[in-house]
């Protein structure tokens, strides 16, 4: 069988060489919020500032990131393309008015996180009256520790029971001034895939911000079953 040739496995080796280049660039405006200066990126990523202008370029020209007063932000391309990233089929979809309904019901920031790598993941999110104090977003993790953290990682996957007695219940253990209700929410199959958590001040009865969150979790895992009885698809969150 013929070898490959030594150019062509050199010209494999840049190519995964700038491919981690960008994608340490990705990771870095992540990390800075979203937006930060070429020195500041460069730096960061431990890139001469030439390497990490040329790749930015490159992004750019590619709708990956964007230019905004001298400064690189994610571009909207790279945003549309994560916005395909289903961790269960139609989970985000699913969860869109259930979360809404906790919401107006509680006054609660609402989040549902999956378990990715060692975070619990946000995949959909609806701020509330804690938003001042502990803002909620897509992409954004928490950390195991959570009341998100431990519904996600309570043993093996197991089938997952309703009711507000499967709470984990969180009295300002991790920041003043917020308490959360988290519940586990089940696939069509009955099995854990994912954590739906109310985060409220003190001042409200926890007792009952579980309760209707078990509730928003029970509509989110009938929504998901009724897609997966339907023969036609969930369409994606955003069409362009």
């Amino acid at each position: 069988m013929p070898q490959p040739s030594h150019r062509a496995a050199s010209t494999s080796s840049m190519g995964r060489g700038v491919l981690k280049g960008a994608f340490a660039l990705l990771d870095e405006l992540r990390r800075q919020g979203g937006e930060a200066g070429l020195t500041q990126i460069a730096n960061a990523c431990g890139l001469p500032k030439a390497s990490a202008h040329r790749l930015l370029h490159q992004l750019l020209m590619v709708g990956a990131v964007e230019r905004h007063r001298g400064r690189y932000r994610v571009g909207g391309q790279l945003y549309r393309i994560g916005q395909a990233w289903q961790p269960h089929p139609g989970l985000r979809l699913a969860a869109r008015q259930p979360l809404h309904v906790l919401r107006a019901a509680t006054g609660a920031s609402v989040v549902v996180t999956v378990l990715y790598e060692d975070l619990a993941l946000t995949i959909a999110s609806v701020p509330g009256e804690v938003e001042p104090v502990a803002p909620v977003r897509d992409g954004m993790g928490f950390t195991l520790d959570t009341a998100a953290g431990q519904v996600l990682t309570a043993g093996p996957p197991r089938r997952v029971a309703g009711g507000p007695e499967a709470a984990v219940l969180e009295r300002e253990q991790v920041m003043d001034g917020v308490c959360c209700a988290a519940l586990p929410v089940g696939s069509p199959d009955g099995r854990l895939c994912a954590a739906i958590t109310a985060m409220v001040p003190p001042h409200r009865p926890l007792r009952t911000v579980a309760e209707q969150t078990a509730r928003a979790g029970a509509a989110i895992t009938a929504n998901l079953r009724r897609a997966a009885r339907s023969s036609v698809s969930l369409p994606p969150v955003l069409r362009h």
